[in-house]
């Protein structure tokens, strides 16, 4: 009997998989993006006395621009006002300066925040830490300012009090309990106005604290969490969200009241903006344009007035429905805020802001309204570019103290004379200040600020070429490795030759580490160059041989050779477009489903198996249709209730099916217990969306039931001792075990997905068996092919099956509308387990939902591998050979400039296809494990 084991070389080739695409996902980042944090800088600030005495910070936590702006926004009839925000309405109207924040991916809270108030893009690291705390020690103006008094949410405000001064930064923050996302989330708004009310009617008996308040640069943060809470749970476009942004606007009107009361005077400014919007369906964290354009309006001492529209006019399509295109429309990077925030309390800029002053272009009008005027608008920009220069010296001195034949960057560094470029120019900018040229020192100051950020691209991306040419090769090294275990054996090189190789293979290994190591590269620059030279090292004394063995012996035409080299090409990048056009991943159904088997079947294996082609063809048609079905889907209880009735309504026929081939009553009662759960689980999802739709919240016991009901029917199949006696009755009771998954956690249409993806994957088993068979009889195959085989003999249709397969790990992600993105993950069914905000819970339940369909994969592959009598993971050390070829494609259009959206979707697709792979590594191994039971004898099994 035939090993049902993998070899030790093809568990080494999956680990060695695994670890390589894990390693490699960190290249992305080493390539893209780097530390914005550098510390030993100087600090510069705009002078003694800033234009106002006090500032005011308001961030609503994911609001959308266009809906604070666009009159009836909101069709609710009579219960929408034509204006949702008076208030806040009227200051950019008549008293303030208003436009777009933009800002980067991801938009998430913490680096919305870390960007309005540090003044920097945050290192993406920092979604390890949950956004919350500190991977890195960063500069902000709380920092610089003299008390800063912070109100809100336990996430955002305790890592701007980290590292500060003791006593400078204070926070009041509620319970983390509080960030329930089944009630008025409203009413953590009106905390955070209630503290700030609290706090100044303490300053009457609290002199110390009176002293604080009444001081010069002083800041006051109200971070204002109910409008993010009340879109997740309702999404943007509800009345709820309507609701939550009118009280929002009334804070703000109480607020300016409660600050004048107290302090008598006008020297507060005040800034209100947004950390990151918000998708159709209440999610945020992807370049999505809705979530990356933010309110943003000043106004106070020291802020201009509103403006008439300039020439050509600054409005477009997004903001036409406004009514505002009179007015000036004046957008901003958000890393701009904090030093126009410094600028305005004249305190010290962020050390390590790459944010530019609005006012600094002297052509547009920006957001100050400063005392003395021209003179001051010239020295707030050459402090501008004293902080990008200062920001620039120290990255270019590490990279000229560290790099091999640093070339500078030319238009601030000019080697051909004695004083660099950047300091002549920032000499000529306060020769031009001087002279009183007020406007030619600001235009020069944006010329110069232009040229500081580029040159602090040019050092963030210096290694770019380099990271870019290790990576292809090691993939295109991967993709080497992988083929020789698809070759024949060879005999290896002679002991000479191959001691050659391994010289020249350390030779070029060293002489990268040498230079890494006089760069002061990170060390993850020494890992990506040691897994090219190895792959390479072993295709040369293994695969070369063997390839050339394979060539002589079967002497294929070049023109077959190329011809399949196009045709798996063509398939993987169109897997690739069907990442943005998901269309295709249902033209890809029609393809197996229809032509494959018109036109590539022989006419009497056709007719000899009519009515197994028709059900293939069926099932492909409907399971094709998923990718076709809008991304944005409202909650719908029916549907949820029909994907549970058919999952159950499998179930039967399965019962009824095994009560008449299965003696074993075992079997049927564990069918019929999982059967149970499922329809438990339908009765507890219908009576707790009742409950959250009436707003009633999630009642306790509902809760409680549907975790007993998901962690009990999850763990089911693993921990019971029923036996099954077939491969499918094994795949039932796995599809039966995370039916319930599909139930509870979906919002409309996944649970008939999930049905018909398993259907379709139950059928494949069939129809490839079919085909193989229908090969050996016409002589295609040898009589071996029907016998378990040790040693893997490739055959020219398993690269046919491995496209397939890796068809299905993409349809698994992509078929119930997902796109790859943080925004194509619905969080309303996490409400019907968790209530309350804890983003690593909830980001768990959703990955746990992605992952249930793959566990299906897996045990319905491993079937196949073994109706096909093959060694465990044979079909898949095909497909780990072709897939980098998506990897690769998807690494080289990673980009970090264009619009949000496309930056955030090139990360994202890279990231998903090097993660499903190294997940299809371990669902095969899950399959061979999960299905040993029933396949132990691989010469006899048999798919029912």
């Amino acid at each position: 009997m035939a090993s049902t084991g993998p070899s030790q070389n093809v568990l080494k080739l999956l680990l060695l998989g695994i670890v390589f695409h894990v390693v490699f996902i960190a290249s992305v980042f080493d390539c893209y993006f780097t530390s914005p944090v550098v510390h030993g800088m100087n600090h510069h600030g705009s002078q003694s006395h800033g234009e106002a005495k006090r500032l005011v910070l308001i961030v609503a936590d994911g609001l959308r621009a266009d809906l604070l702006f666009t009159p009836n926004g909101f069709a609710f009839g009579e219960s929408s006002p034509t204006v949702v925000a008076p208030h806040l309405r009227s200051i950019a109207e008549k008293r303030g300066a208003f436009g777009v924040s933009h800002t980067r991916v991801p938009t998430e809270s913490r680096p919305g925040h870390v960007a309005i108030i540090g003044g920097m893009y945050e290192d993406v690291s920092a979604v390890t830490k949950g956004w919350k705390t500190n991977p890195v020690d960063f500069d902000s103006v709380f920092n610089q300012s003299s008390h800063t008094f912070s109100f809100g949410s336990p996430d955002i405000l305790p890592m701007f009090s980290k590292g500060a001064s003791p006593g400078k930064v204070l926070t009041w923050c509620y319970d983390e309990e509080a960030e329930d996302f089944t009630k008025d989330a409203t009413t953590l708004d009106t905390w955070v106005l209630d503290q700030l009310r609290i706090l100044f009617r303490n300053a009457s008996t609290d002199a110390t604290l009176n002293s604080q308040l009444r001081g010069d640069k002083v800041i006051f943060f109200l971070h204002l969490l109910g409008l993010d809470t009340t879109g997740h749970a309702y999404r943007p476009f509800s009345m709820e969200y309507m609701q939550n942004i009118q009280i929002v606007d009334n804070i703000v009107g109480q607020v300016e009241n409660l600050v004048s009361q107290f302090y008598g005077d006008q020297e507060t400014s005040y800034v209100f903006t947004a950390d990151h919007g918000m998708s159709k369906i209440g999610n945020h964290g992807d370049g999505d344009p809705d979530s990356t354009r933010t309110p943003l309006i000043a106004w106070g001492k020291g802020v201009r007035g509103p403006l008439s529209d300039s020439t050509p006019t600054s409005h477009d399509e997004y903001s036409k429905p406004w009514n505002l295109d009179h007015l000036l429309r004046r957008d901003v990077s958000q890393a701009d805020l904090a030093p126009l925030m410094a600028t305005l309390i004249g305190i010290d800029w962020p050390s390590n802001s790459v944010g530019v002053l609005p006012d600094i272009d002297p052509t547009r009008a920006g957001y100050l309204a400063p005392i003395e005027g021209e003179e001051a608008l010239a020295r707030y920009s050459l402090v501008n570019v004293q902080v990008l220069l200062e920001h620039y010296l120290v990255k270019h001195e590490m990279k000229a103290a560290h790099a091999i034949f640093y070339k500078p960057f030319g238009l601030l560094e000019d080697e051909e004379l004695d004083v660099p470029a950047r300091i002549r120019k920032v000499a000529a900018i306060e020769r031009l200040i001087e002279e009183g040229k007020w406007y030619d020192a600001r235009r020069y100051s944006m010329e110069l600020s232009e040229d500081c950020l580029q040159g602090l691209r040019y050092l963030e991306t210096y290694d770019r070429l380099l990271i870019r040419a290790i990576v292809v090769v090691a993939y295109l090294g991967w993709v080497a490795y992988a083929s020789i275990s698809l070759l024949p054996p060879a005999a290896s090189l002679s002991a000479s030759r191959s001691g050659v190789v391994n010289v020249v293979t350390i030779a070029i290994l060293l002489g990268f580490w040498a230079a890494f190591w006089i760069q002061n590269s990170p060390w993850t620059f020494y890992v990506y160059v040691a897994f090219p030279c190895y792959f390479w090292r072993e295709f040369y004394s293994r695969g070369v041989p063997a390839l050339c063995k394979c060539v002589s012996e079967s002497s294929p035409t070049y023109r077959n050779l190329c011809v399949q080299l196009i045709l798996v090409i063509s398939a993987l990048q169109s897997m690739v477009v069907a990442y943005t056009h998901r269309s295709i991943w249902s033209a890809g159904f029609v393809v197996i489903g229809v032509l494959w088997p018109l036109f590539m079947w022989p006419s009497w294996l056709l007719s000899q198996n009519w009515k197994l082609v028709g059900l293939w063809c069926g099932s492909c048609i409907v399971t094709g249709v998923f990718p076709l079905l809008a991304v944005d889907k409202e909650e719908s209880l029916p549907s949820i209730l029909a994907g549970g009735g058919v999952m159950l309504l499998i179930g039967a026929i399965h019962l009824y099916s095994s009560g008449r081939n299965v003696v074993d009553k075992s079997v049927r009662i564990s069918c019929a217990i999982q059967m149970g759960l499922v329809a438990a689980m339908m009765l507890v999802t219908s009576s707790s969306v009742g409950c959250l739709q009436a707003k009633a919240g999630l009642p306790r016991l509902h809760q409680i039931a549907a975790w007993l009901i998901l962690a009990s029917s999850s763990v089911y199949p693993f921990i019971s001792k029923v036996r099954h006696p077939s491969p499918t009755s094994k795949i039932i009771s796995f599809f039966l075990a995370f039916a319930v998954c599909f139930v509870i956690l979906s919002i409309s249409v996944e649970g008939l997905f999930y049905s018909a993806y398993t259907c379709n994957l139950l059928l494949w088993i069939e129809i490839e068996a079919l085909v193989r068979n229908s090969d050996i009889s016409n002589g295609n195959g040898s009589a071996a092919d029907q016998q378990p085989s040790i040693s893997y003999r490739f055959r020219a249709d398993d690269i046919r099956i491995a496209l397939f397969f890796l068809f299905y790990v993409q349809v698994a992600f992509f078929g119930t509308g997902n796109v790859a993105s943080i925004s194509s993950f619905y969080l309303e069914p996490v409400y019907r387990l968790v209530p309350i905000f804890n983003p690593f819970l909830m980001a768990a339940l959703l990955i746990f939902k992605i992952v249930c369909p793959y566990v299906i994969l897996s045990v319905a592959f491993a079937t196949l591998n073994a109706r096909l009598h093959l060694p465990p993971f044979s079909l898949f050390l095909v497909a780990l050979t072709l897939t980098d070829g998506m990897t690769m494609t998807f690494f080289l259009n990673v980009t970090d400039t264009g619009s949000w959206l496309e930056i955030g979707q090139s990360i994202s697709f890279f990231c998903i296809t090097s993660l499903l792979l190294v997940w299809s590594a371990g669902i095969c191994a899950a399959g061979e494990y999960l299905t040993a039971d029933t396949l132990v004898d691989r010469k006899s099994t048999k798919v029912d």
